[in-house]
Formats: structure tokens, C-alpha cells, sequence
């Protein structure tokens, strides 16, 4: 059957053994030939495995694969155990501090030599000191590298284990041969330091990795294990995993609230700012949401349970950014492709090193230094790790901002951006529109508002609401209205007393012949000042005009710093919104955006955004509305605002997660700067190779100093990675 018709489930799972990018690709080629699956992503960083395959894959042949290729995978809690997936503990401490205890004496005499004296320890001490730091705390090696040759193929693990060996093999064949004329020079403190200096590089690259994973380690440390659910029989502190739909749960000043809700009673500031960024607190009154995870301040609280566990919003932003650390980005393609051929080049090298400087010179102690050299300097574990620890740390940071990535490829590509296009209503203004003039045609006094909120009544809409707003204030009683519908992009229509009533947009008023030149100079000087204007008309006979309504609605206080903070990246801004043409120039005008479009249907956003990305530009999309949704999809780059609506952060690569523009210039800001750090990695991860290897092969670098190099193209690689957690917003 084929697997495209099928229904495709994700499986995450942690695999265990992987050392450098040869694991990777040797893990995803096994899962790849599975029968079922289709696309594997195996991350090095995060030693995950992401697969998504038919409904009838089973699990276990999933895992069959990756252990038949030499790799374990892990145990993972479940969600209903209310447990999260987590990273390993790392690697441990005492193996690398025993290797350097009995390397030590090893290579005292090469610092003697530096001091002017010449002495040496005794070849049998040698082979002592040297034996358990091969066999037992190089274990690993073996066992990785025995593995990778199993499965016919080759990992870091395979060149360390033969590099070694071949330093202790030519020592120990040294000893033998001239033990009885004296200590000959021998090579152990090579073999048993290159082992030395792996543990080391291995302990620190997996202390980095953890820091990667700082961001989500502390969303989900934000998880309360408890709540306090008020029963008839009075309050009572159940597991988490125990509350439900609308129970009610009971928050005291300074605890964490537990579940995602809205407040039924009480008032209080609530510190949200691991979740948005919102270094402020934020008010809470009745009918408030709160989110799970932030703090309640100073006041008592009882919420109203809306979601709990992974429905939750606090789940919902973990599962978020591990997808996005989980996911490759494109850059890593080339990756992919050089660690695949890497490791049987480097063979190759070495094993025309050895031949050539024996054949050479005949002296075949030096050709083996010179090989062990090749296949230790080789270091295909900094190509692993160069993209995807950018990609997390890129992504934490974001995260701790009130950014949320979807994936790697909307991070990389975002570093490109040169457009951003704004939705105004609710993105670039408050969206609570108020009604500031109700002007009536001759005749319609008593009925324009009463009229405009029968049709309005019911519905969602920032200017409905400010409608009925208005005629709540005005005492009007609310008349009923029938076959209510409405024109996607123009307005509504509706019966009410009888009369069928058209409400709406100026094109919608032309569409239907109405003449609205009686009150086209209030209206163009309303329009002047920046505000909304629509129409009502009575079209049951006679299409007759019945009167204006003129909403403003502010922007929003940091919509000028970001639209500056755009520019000083050499961005260009368009706002694209269904406003008449004057209200939108008022807003832009006030805002400083570089170019308006006005009085577009929703439909047309997305062509919009297609003719910008047609013009040669690469354009990211900002909105927070269903209508957005085709413009998000259609954009380079869609930034849904998370106060919107959940069709626009699916159609999303990136949500803020509160509703400040000025998050969209720092979303590109950390963008580039990952892709930065992304290519200085690739640049030092490639660059270690490609001089170091040539040095070895003529001969020109210590085997000691080559194992020095290697470890430290890896935790280069990734300290590197880290830097980008110190990001700060420019200005």
C-alpha cells in the first residue's frame, strides 16, 4: 500500500551511542529503510529521533532498526505519566579524571625535556599505566567503533579506536623487541592521552549540550505538580494530572497557577514573563485568562479550568520548541552529505599515509605516528554538532523572549528577510476599536445605531463589538434580526423590522449602487483623522443610504519603536489591511511604514504577499486573524501574534507569543544572528579538517596534539553555540 495514502504518525525517541554526524546519517538510513516511513530526522544534539511514518509502522521495528545499526534507544516516560522527555544526565566525571591520573606520569618526561632533562619511565610502568586507560576506559571506543563495522560502516568512535591502538600496538611491539637493551622510546603517552583528551572533550561537549536545552528544561520546570481544586467538601490539593474541565481550581498570592483558565473571582498581577517575555506584571480581573506557569502576585484567585496537561498552553509551548530543535535546517543538508563519505575517506587517508611514509622513508614508526595522527585529527562529531546546536540555543533564547519558532527551517530563513508585511487591526493597532461617530441620513436618526447593532448582535468582530458597546451605552433595547450573513470582506446584511439591511465597507455600498455622496464630507474628513468608516443601507425598495459609523482604534505603544527597529535592519515595511485607503494612510503615516495597501479583501492578502515575493523580495508575513491565514502560509516567513486567532498560529513558522510588534524585529534579529553562528561552526568544523589532516599527512603534527584538536573542535563548536544565549535586543 502505498504510504502516502496512509494516515502518518509521529514517533520521538531518544537513541543512545551517537557520537558525531557519521551516527547520525547511519541512524537515519536504517529508520529510512523501514517499511512505512517517511521522512527520519536524528539529531545529534538532542540524541533524538523523530519519525514520521504510516499508521503501520510498529514502534518496535522502529527500534529493531536503530539497534540492528549498533544504537540503543532509550526509555522515555509517557505523557499521561504527566512526565516530560528529557536528556540524558550527561557524561560522567571520574572517567576523564582516572585517564588523566595514570596519563600524567606518562607525559611527565616530555615536560622534563622542556626543563633540560632527559629521563625516562621504566617501559613496563609504561605499559601499566598505558593498559587501562586503552582497554578499559577506552572501552567505548571498541564497542562504538566494533558496532559501526558491523553495520558496515563508520563513526568517530571506529578512528579513535584504531588511531589508539595502532600508537599502543607499535609501543608495546617496540618494548618486546628492545626491552633487553634498555627502555626504548615508546609511544604510550600518545595513545593513552588522545583517550585522555576524548573523555575530556566528550565531558565538556555534553555539558555544553545541556546547556542548550536550558530553555525548555525551564518551561518545564514551570509545571506545578499540584493544585487546589475546590470540591463541595472544601478545597483540595489533587496531582495535576487529576484536575479536569471546569473544575475550579483556588491560586493564593505567590503560587504558580497550575492550568490554563479564566478568573470567575478575584483580582491580581500575574507574572507571565517566562511564558511571553512580559518583564511587567500583568492585571487580572474576572473574565481574564490566565495561562499555567505564571505567578499570581499579590491576590486570591479562583480560575475556571479550560485546559489541562497537553492541551495546555504551557505543553503546547514545550512541544513547539522541541519540534523546532528536533528539526534540521536546510544548511544541514550539506552536512549530511560530507559525513556520509567522511569517515571512509579519512581511512582511506590514513591508509595511504602509512603505506606511502613506510614506503618512502622505510621508517615505518613514523609512518604509523604519521597515520595515527590522520585518523585522530579527523572530527566529524564538530560537523554534527555545528547546525543543530545553533538551532537550539537560537531557539531558546527566542524563546525566553515570547518568541516561539516552529521549526528550523522558519529560523534559517527568516535571517533573510527583507520585507515584513503588517496586518493593521489587532498587529500594528490595540484592536478594540471604539465607536466615535454615528452620523445619520436625514430621516434615520432614531434608527442608525439600534439597526447597526441588530446586525451586529452575535458577532465577534472588533467593530460589532464596538457597535453594541455603543448602544449599550446609548440604553438602546436590542431589536432582533433575521437571515443574518455575511459578505466575506464587505460587511453583513440582515432583516430587521422588516427591512433588509445591508451594513459595510465603501465597496460594498458601490457593489450595491448606493449613493453616499450626502455624507461624503464628514466622511473624508473622518477618514482624514485616521478612523474606520462603514455604511448602513436600507436596499428593500429603493437602495436608499441610512447613515455612517466611524470607529477609531489606536495603535499600539510600541508599533513605532518596531517599525523603527525594522528599518535600522535594512528591512522595508507594507501594511496590508481592508481599511479605506484614508484611515490606513493616517496609521502608516503615523507609524513610519514604508509603503500601504489599502482596502484589500481578505482573499487578496496572499496575492499581495506573492507579488512581493514575485518582485524578488523575501517577505515575512504579520498577522493575527482567520483572513491572514492564506497571506502567513503564503509568506517566506508567517508571524502569527498568539492574542489571535489559533488558524493564524497554525498557518504560523513563528508566534509571539504577546502581542508586541516590536517582537517581529527581534525574531529576525536572533534569526541572523544563528545563522551566524550557524556558518562560523560549519566554517571552524570544516576548517579544523581540512588544515589539520593535510599537517598530519606530512607528517608535521604530534598524534597528542591532534587528539588536543579534535576535542576541541567540538567544544569550540558548541561554546561557540552558546554565546547566543547572551542575546540582547539592540537599542
Amino acid at each position: 500500500m502505498n504510504t502516502a495514502t496512509l494516515s502518518l504518525i509521529e514517533h520521538q525517541f531518544p537513541i543512545e551511542g551517537m557520537t558525531c554526524a557519521s551516527c547520525v546519517g547511519r541512524v537515519e538510513k536504517a529508520l529510512k529503510a523501514v517499511t512505512g516511513v517517511k521522512e527520519v530526522t536524528v539529531n545529534l544534539a538532542t540524541e533524538r529521533a523523530t519519525v514520521n511514518a504510516a499508521s503501520s509502522t510498529l514502534p518496535a521495528s522502529l527500534v529493531a532498526a536503530v539497534q540492528k545499526a549498533g544504537y540503543g534507544v532509550g526509555k522515555e516516560p509517557t505523557v499521561e505519566q504527566g512526565a516530560q522527555p528529557t536528556r540524558s544526565q550527561g557524561e560522567p566525571w571520574w572517567p576523564v579524571a582516572l585517564a588523566a591520573l595514570l596519563s600524567l606520569p606518562l607525559v611527565l618526561p616530555m615536560f622534563a625535556m622542556l626543563f633540560g632533562s632527559d629521563w625516562t619511565i621504566n617501559g613496563w610502568l609504561q605499559l601499566a599505566l598505558a593498559t587501562p586507560v586503552q582497554f578499559w576506559l577506552g572501552a567505548r571506543f571498541y564497542r562504538a567503533g566494533w558496532k559501526a563495522v558491523r553495520a558496515g560502516a563508520g563513526n568517530m568512535d571506529l578512528l579513535v579506536a584504531l588511531g589508539t591502538s595502532a600508537g599502543y600496538g607499535l609501543s608495546v611491539y617496540l618494548l618486546l623487541k628492545h626491552a633487553e637493551h634498555g627502555t626504548p622510546h615508546l609511544y604510550f603517552e600518545a595513545s593513552a592521552v588522545i583517550i585522555t583528551l576524548v573523555l575530556l572533550g566528550r565531558w565538556l561537549e555534553s555539558r555544553a549540550k545541556r546547556q542548550t536545552t536550558a530553555a525548555i528544561a525551564a518551561l518545564n520546570a514551570l509545571k506545578p505538580e499540584l493544585a487546589r481544586v475546590r470540591t463541595p467538601y472544601g478545597d483540595v490539593d489533587v496531582a495535576i494530572g487529576q484536575v479536569k474541565v471546569g473544575d475550579t481550581v483556588v491560586i493564593r498570592p505567590g503560587e504558580r497557577i497550575p492550568v490554563d483558565g479564566f478568573v470567575i473571582t478575584g483580582s491580581s498581577q500575574v507574572d507571565e514573563s517566562l511564558i511571553t517575555g512580559e518583564s511587567l506584571p500583568v492585571a487580572k480581573h474576572t473574565g481574564d485568562k490566565v495561562t499555567g506557569g505564571a505567578v499570581n502576585a499579590e491576590g486570591l484567585l479562583l480560575v475556571e479550568t479550560t485546559a489541562v496537561g497537553a492541551e495546555s498552553t504551557l505543553s503546547r509551548i514545550v512541544r513547539m520548541v522541541e519540534s523546532a530543535q528536533a528539526k534540521k535546517a536546510p544548511i544541514q543538508r550539506i552536512v549530511d552529505r560530507v559525513s556520509a563519505v567522511f569517515v571512509p575517506v579519512v581511512l582511506l587517508i590514513a591508509t595511504l599515509t602509512l603505506l606511502g611514509w613506510g614506503l618512502a622513508t622505510s621508517n615505518w614508526e613514523q609512518a604509523i605516528l604519521n597515520a595515527v595522527a590522520v585518523l585522530v585529527i579527523a572530527c566529524p562529531c564538530a560537523l554534527g554538532l555545528a547546525t543543530p546546536t545553533a538551532i537550539m540555543a537560537g531557539t531558546g533564547v527566542a524563546a525566553r523572549q515570547g518568541i516561539l519558532i516552529k521549526d528550523a527551517e522558519a529560523l534559517e530563513i527568516a535571517h533573510r528577510i527583507d520585507t515584513v508585511a503588517f496586518d493593521k487591526t489587532g498587529t500594528l493597532t490595540e484592536g478594540k476599536p471604539t465607536l466615535v461617530a454615528a452620523v445619520a441620513a436625514p430621516g434615520f436618526d432614531d434608527d442608525l445605531l439600534s439597526w447597526s447593532a441588530a446586525i451586529q448582535a452575535g458577532s465577534e468582530h472588533p467593530l460589532a463589538l464596538a457597535v453594541m458597546n455603543a448602544a449599550e451605552v446609548a440604553g438602546l433595547s436590542l431589536l432582533s434580526a433575521a437571515k443574518v450573513s455575511a459578505a466575506p470582506g464587505r460587511g453583513m446584511s440582515a432583516e430587521v423590522q422588516g427591512r433588509a439591511l445591508r451594513l459595510g465597507s465603501p465597496r460594498y455600498m458601490q457593489e450595491l449602487g448606493i449613493d453616499t455622496s450626502l455624507l461624503a464630507g464628514p466622511a473624508s474628513q473622518l477618514e482624514v483623522e485616521g478612523r474606520t468608516v462603514s455604511w448602513l443601507a436600507d436596499v428593500t425598495e429603493t437602495p436608499v443610504l441610512v447613515g455612517m459609523l466611524a470607529f477609531g482604534d489606536a495603535p499600539k505603544a510600541s508599533a513605532i519603536n518596531a517599525i523603527q527597529s525594522l528599518r535600522a535592519l535594512g528591512i522595508h515595511t507594507v501594511m496590508v489591511t481592508g481599511d479605506n485607503q484614508g484611515s490606513a494612510t493616517a496609521v502608516g503615516n503615523a507609524l513610519g511604514i514604508d509603503h500601504i495597501e489599502a482596502q484589500v479583501l481578505p482573499t487578496d492578502k496572499a496575492a499581495i504577499v506573492n507579488r512581493l515575493k514575485e518582485s524578488g523580495r523575501s517577505v515575512a508575513m504579520v498577522g493575527d486573524g482567520i483572513n491572514d491565514a492564506p497571506a502567513l502560509a503564503s509568506a517566506d516567513v508567517g508571524i502569527a501574534m498568539s492574542t489571535g486567532t489559533d488558524v493564524a498560529m497554525q498557518a504560523a513558522g513563528i508566534t509571539l507569543m504577546r502581542g508586541d510588534p516590536a517582537l517581529v524585529a527581534d525574531a529576525i534579529d536572533i534569526s541572523r544572528r544563528t545563522y551566524r553562528k550557524i556558518r562560523q561552526n560549519l566554517f571552524w568544523a570544516f576548517a579544523y579538517n581540512v588544515i589539520g589532516i593535510p599537517l598530519a599527512v606530512a607528517g608535521l603534527l604530534n598524534p597528542v596534539v591532534a587528539g588536543a584538536a579534535m576535542a576541541l573542535s567540538s567544544v569550540s563548536v558548541v561554546s561557540n553555540a552558546l554565546l547566543l544565549r547572551g542575546w540582547k535586543r539592540r537599542g
